[in-house]
């Protein structure tokens, strides 16, 4: 979207973003908008009230060949610190409707996730409980195709309303175009377009989609005969905050253990030809006997999915690795979320993250790939 070769009149840029309705100018650095509490100061932030002024702050961007960063909740991002050369679009709009007779519940971009998971549960519809506690904004989810505890958005997802930054068009896209795969999408990492609205269709029997993942399951007293087992979306919704309350997985001001950026490494695809290759490495650090127990997953034909987090601590990088004292670390409740104590920098978790990935790597063979957007820094960079 933007030429090196030209230099960036962030002076007339700012003059004209703030003569547009919806959008103000505010001097924030983006670690007060990433739940990594992590990043530098961009050029300018613009602040959009409306979806119109956020793709009105686009063009403008766009126009003047200046890189953007839309945020909404800042849940997935690790950004590089110092200035950035860059201006950040914050989504300050977040209306969420909810029709409890059809199932379908539309939310606008900067809408709290959770809020939306909430609010469909309040009014009985069942499909995105799983997902409750997951920081971040609504207009993220497809993005990424974001999901837990065996659900995820392309389950429920009809369509979102894009703004494609090449056509310079509005329109409702249907989710099928966004090639939907395990945490992909074709928007991620291309910043082609910009979702203003999702939508989704939710079952309205007042009961869960199928609860496929054993702890959750568990967790509910489902019992193993139960073929599609279904539960009360109010119940299963609890059920799941508690269980990501334990794994610090729900933001909370008072942890530092919550300061990350979720599960920070997506679970390792491979071919089902090589579990043995890789159970054997497992033995050789920790013995046969755990090795046994790898989880493994069928993941389409011919290849199979492993546990990231479980890798990780049989790797040697237990919870709260490399120490007490680091201010960048593995968090204390979960080994897959790499955590900002309160002083880290971008860089420590930077040099954390790649000392993760390089020792699974090395002790077993598995290369783990980050979920998060980079943003003016990458895992390799020293």
């Amino acid at each position: 979207m933007s030429d090196s070769t030209i230099t960036p009149n962030y002076s007339q840029l700012a003059s004209k973003l703030a003569a547009c309705e919806g959008l103000s100018l505010q001097d924030i650095a983006l670690a007060d908008l990433t739940t990594l509490r992590l990043g530098g100061q961009p050029r300018l932030t613009a602040v959009a009230s409306t979806p119109e002024a956020a793709v009105q702050a686009l063009r403008l961007c766009d126009a003047a060949q200046v890189p953007v960063l839309a945020i909404g909740g800042g849940s997935n991002l690790v950004v590089a610190d110092g200035p950035l050369e860059l201006v950040a679009v914050v989504m300050d709009f977040d209306e969420v409707r909810v029709d409890a007779d059809s199932g379908i519940v539309r939310a606008e971009a900067g809408a709290v996730w959770d809020d939306v998971v909430a609010a469909s549960v309040e009014a009985g519809l069942g499909g995105i409980e799983c997902l409750s506690g997951i920081p971040g904004s609504a207009g993220a989810t497809p993005v990424q195709n974001v999901g837990a505890y065996g659900a995820e958005i392309a389950d429920v997802l009809t369509r979102v309303r894009l703004y494609d930054r090449h056509s310079d068009t509005v329109e409702w896209v249907e989710a099928s175009a966004l090639e939907l795969s395990y945490r992909y999408s074709n928007l991620k990492f291309t910043q082609r377009g910009l979702v203003l609205d999702v939508e989704m269709r939710l079952s309205t029997d007042g009961l869960s989609a199928p609860l496929r993942f054993g702890q959750l399951a568990r967790e509910l007293g489902v019992a193993e005969e139960e073929d599609t087992p279904r539960r009360p979306v109010a119940e299963v919704r609890t059920a799941v905050l508690a269980l990501r309350r334990g794994k610090g997985m729900v933001l909370d001001d008072a942890d530092p253990d919550t300061y990350s950026a979720g599960s920070f490494f997506t679970n390792p695809i491979i071919d089902s030809a090589d579990v043995d290759t890789v159970r054997a490495n497992v033995a050789a650090l920790v013995g046969d006997e755990e090795a046994a127990q790898m989880p493994v997953f069928a993941s389409g034909e011919g290849r199979a999915k492993l546990s990231a987090a479980w890798l990780i601590e049989r790797a040697g990088f237990h919870r709260g690795h490399p120490g007490p004292d680091a201010p960048a670390r593995l968090s204390t409740k979960h080994t897959l979320a790499l955590t900002n104590r309160g002083s880290a920098t971008s860089a420590e978790l930077v040099a954390l993250a790649r000392e993760v990935r390089d020792g699974v790597r090395e002790r077993l063979g598995v290369t783990l790939e980050p979920e998060p957007i980079w943003v003016g820094v990458g895992i390799d960079d020293v």
